[in-house]
């Protein structure tokens, strides 16, 4: 049995001797405890840490993210080497403790080495099951458990072929994504009839299922294991108890984990399924201590990391008490909550949904998205949850539940989330994340609540990054960092707060640097493909990130990958822009300014038979035509195209103008032919696909009439040549451009205009101009891409004139009459990511 509450001794931090305190585990518990015994009183212990792999404290949740490959180890470390030097803490690792000796109050490592201890702590953790079927013990069957297991994961999955995960609780299925990611061919074997049966309900398991399923994963529920069949000592596949087979070059056992309780119990320390410990983490030995999954606290074992916290945080109050105050109030169990670690499917589960006496369900369904969720009530309390492809409600829900709240008030309205609970739909996130109690849990995977974070906010960290440095809430799966965001722009006020990289959009926690890295690392072809390799959170992307991922693609793949018109927003699509009362505008491409009476004839003719009630000249010397109706769009292209012109791109993300004077020709001040050079320049660059509207202008003296200054590329005409300026905006928030050089002929200014539009198109993110762009990375940055390599302008101009051969030939510029079916396909069609306005 375990012994009554240690009454703690006062002891004072001026002692002459620190006290040993020996660690057995460098895990995530063990790591943790020290941690809170270091903020509590640091000089209190010397400490030592052993640990059986030769590695530094990582991130155990995260060794999913590693197989899938969107972390590397480095990313999950949680404590480096110098943290254990800056505490004074002595790492023996590689070297696990193979005995306690009670008696001596020593621990022997397996080198022998003999190490004395006033306190010991065991943080042995788990040992991952092995289901005893015959050829268990072949080569190629692994469990996943620690790095070691991810690297015999990711060595088989570098030879491809077919994988067996033996277990559909969240281990497996986290493994079954990662070894998909990496190409293998998966199959989840899984004996109960519901996928991850502990956390789940029938329902929630079926759509959990069904989108694995859709995914290219085998799924096999109610199979039970008969055998693992080997060649060569090697395993060849998995076998069934009905007969069915299923090939396998590795096999994963991710069956369930038993507490790790051999050394504890050689030690004669009480054990039943874990090492036995009371409220203050002690065992029924007064000077050992334990914590983690090889612990039972009244009667419960834990698998999930937020209860080791509360844990840790029992302990280290116990054991540096000074005894100045009351006794410490020590751990008095947990209420768990799950969720699941598989980029794209948004799953949460807590407390008890099995139902019973006395308890009620409160289902929603929502077939169309993908939704359901279902709370379980009982008399007046929440006491248990399952959400499946919504869960922004799920920290609010585990609240309730944790704190036994009465619900009365909000019963009607509980299956709608907090927003209705709370005051209607309307409800600014942000007011929601401040409804929560200081004590609600923001970050599961680190254990760190509101409070907390709020502290630390006030404590200066005024910057995501920060938080995670200071708090490391969000700073593993990431998955609160909405909350944390919301928690910063609430104490903060928005304009306080400093930004980092912003992810891509609400999809994904990419960043565009991120994803247009990952496009050309990893061979990307396809937007799906893009979505699938970097776990997008919702199945079809959004407004803000298709248009993107179309660009960097187009961008990346000239002649490869195929224009995706359904994911380029409306005005691009139709070549004309909407204006407030639902008609469009059109603007055809003038050359340089430039027009002749063929031209001037067919505009005028389209003006007249589709009754335009306006035509206007632009501020890029174009003819916009107003007024035109919707259904008239194909055919004013048509008669347009018929008489050779072309769109002028008025409304894309694309090369809008090149603005000219009239230069030497005409001008009397003129230096050069600005007239001529401008039309060359928008022969070559017209149609590009950019990061945003680009303008250029090329003005024939300093006198600058075409206001080459303030746009995104300027040619300058001077004596002596050309000045080439870049990175300019007329717009609401004017910059003047930075001077980039100097040239001597045209066909110089042509193709550092050429290369640097390349160097643009590939370095920028969409919806970025030229002007925030150079300002984010600096001009010396831009510079030394085009002049750090004497050929650099000559690849990047080659690059662009090659892709333009492909982005020029847009779908609707060149469009003869008759033949814009697929226009009329275009504009009938109804997509949710599709916007009206840009």
């Amino acid at each position: 049995m375990v012994n009554a509450p240690v009454s703690f001794s006062d002891k004072t931090a001026a002692s002459a001797l620190r006290e040993r305190l020996v660690v057995i585990g460098n895990g995530m518990a063990g790591c943790r405890a020290v941690e809170e015994v270091l903020l509590r009183d640091p000089a209190r212990y010397d400490v030592t840490i052993f640990g059986a792999e030769p590695r530094v404290n990582y991130n155990r949740i995260m060794l999913s993210p590693v197989l899938a490959g969107e972390k590397a180890f480095d990313d999950i470390v949680i404590n480096d080497a110098a943290w254990y030097a800056d505490n004074g803490i002595t790492l023996i690792s590689g070297d696990p403790v193979v005995t306690i000796d009670r008696a001596t109050q020593t621990v022997i490592a397996r080198s022998g080495r003999v190490e004395p201890y006033d306190k010991l702590l065991i943080a042995t953790g788990s040992d991952p099951f092995i289901i005893p079927v015959p050829g268990h013990d072949l080569g190629g069957v692994v469990t996943f458990r620690d790095l070691d297991d991810v690297d015999r994961m990711l060595a088989a999955a570098d030879k491809g072929g077919s994988a067996v995960v033996i277990g559909g609780g969240l281990l497996g299925l986290e493994a079954a994504h990662g070894l998909s990611l990496r190409g293998m061919q998966v199959t989840v074997v899984h004996l109960m009839p519901t996928l991850m049966e502990r956390q789940l309900d029938e329902a929630a398991g079926y759509l959990l299922k069904t989108e694995l399923e859709r995914r290219g994963q085998t799924i096999v529920t109610g199979g039970d294991t008969a055998e693992i069949v080997g060649a060569d000592g090697h395993v060849s596949a998995v076998r069934l108890k009905d007969g069915r087979e299923f090939a396998a070059d590795i096999v994963v056992m991710a069956v369930g984990i038993r507490p790790a309780t051999g050394l504890a119990k050689a030690a004669g320390l009480d054990v039943e399924r874990g090492i036995m410990v009371d409220d203050h983490m002690v065992t029924s030995d007064p000077n050992v201590l334990a914590v983690g999954e090889c612990v039972q606290h009244r009667g419960a074992c834990y698998g999930l990391v937020a209860p080791l916290w509360d844990m840790c945080r029992a302990l280290a109050d116990a054991i540096t008490w000074d005894g100045a105050t009351g006794s410490p109030s020590g751990y008095e169990g947990s209420v768990t909550s799950t969720k699941l670690k598989v980029s794209g499917i948004d799953l949460f589960s807590a407390g008890d949904f099995s139902g019973g006496d006395g308890a009620e369900d409160i289902v929603m369904r929502d077939a169309a998205r993908g939704v359901y969720k279902r709370v379980v009530v009982k008399e007046s309390r929440l006491v248990g949850a399952v959400l499946y492809g919504d869960t922004a409600d799920g920290n609010w829900y585990f609240d309730l539940l944790r704190k036994g709240e009465d619900i009365t008030d909000i019963r009607e309205a509980l299956i709608f989330g907090q927003a209705f609970a709370q005051g209607g739909a309307s409800l600014d996130p942000n007011a929601a994340v401040a409804a929560l109690s200081e004590d609600a849990e923001i970050c599961g995977c680190n254990g760190v609540s509101k409070g907390k974070v709020v502290a630390c906010i006030a404590g200066g960290a005024n910057s995501l990054d920060a938080v995670r440095s200071g708090c490391k809430a969000s700073a593993s799966c990431g998955s609160c960092t909405g909350l944390v965001e919301s928690l910063l722009a609430l104490t903060l006020g928005e304009g306080a707060v400093e930004s980092g990289p912003k992810t891509m959009c609400k999809c994904t926690s990419f960043t565009h640097s991120d994803v247009r890295r990952a496009i050309v690392d990893k061979g990307l072809r396809s937007i799906p493909q893009v979505m699938q390799e970097l776990h997008w959170t919702t199945p079809d992307g959004c407004a803000s990130c298709r248009p993107a991922l179309n660009y960097y693609l187009l961008c990346a793949l000239p002649g490869e990958y195929e224009d995706d018109q359904k994911s380029r927003f409306v005005n691009e699509r139709m070549h004309a822009n909407i204006q407030k009362d639902g008609t469009y505008s059109v603007v055809p491409r003038m050359w340089g300014g430039l027009t002749n009476p063929r031209e001037l004839r067919a505009i005028a003719d389209v003006v007249e038979k589709y009754d335009a009630p306006m035509v206007k000249v632009t501020g890029g010397q174009r003819l916009d035509i107003f007024g035109i109706r919707k259904e008239d769009l194909p055919a004013v292209w048509a008669d347009l195209n018929a008489a050779g012109m072309v769109s002028g791109h008025a409304y894309g993300k694309s090369l809008r103008t090149v603005k000219t004077c009239v230069g030497s020709e005409w001008c009397r001040f003129g230096t050069q032919d600005s007239t001529g050079l401008g039309v060359k320049i928008e022969q070559m660059t017209w149609g590009s696909w950019m990061p945003h509207k680009f303008k250029i202008a090329v003005s024939g003296c300093p006198r600058n009439c075409a206001e080459a200054t303030i746009k995104d590329f300027g040619v300058v005409c001077v004596d002596s040549g050309y000045e080439l300026h870049v990175g300019g905006n007329g717009g609401i928030k004017v910059r003047a451009t930075d001077l980039l050089c100097k040239v001597e002929t045209e066909g110089e200014a042509m193709d550092i205009c050429a290369a640097f539009i390349q160097f643009y198109r590939e370095d920028a993110w969409y919806l970025e101009r030229t002007a925030p762009w150079i300002e984010r990375v600096g001009l010396d940055y831009v510079k030394a891409a085009l002049f750090g390599d004497p050929q650099a302008v000559s690849r990047l101009a080659t690059r662009f004139r090659y892709s333009q051969r492909f982005m020029q030939d847009d779908p609707w510029a060149r469009r003869a009459a008759g033949e814009h079916a697929e226009l009329h396909q275009h504009l009938a069609e109804v997509r949710p990511f599709q916007m009206e306005t840009v």
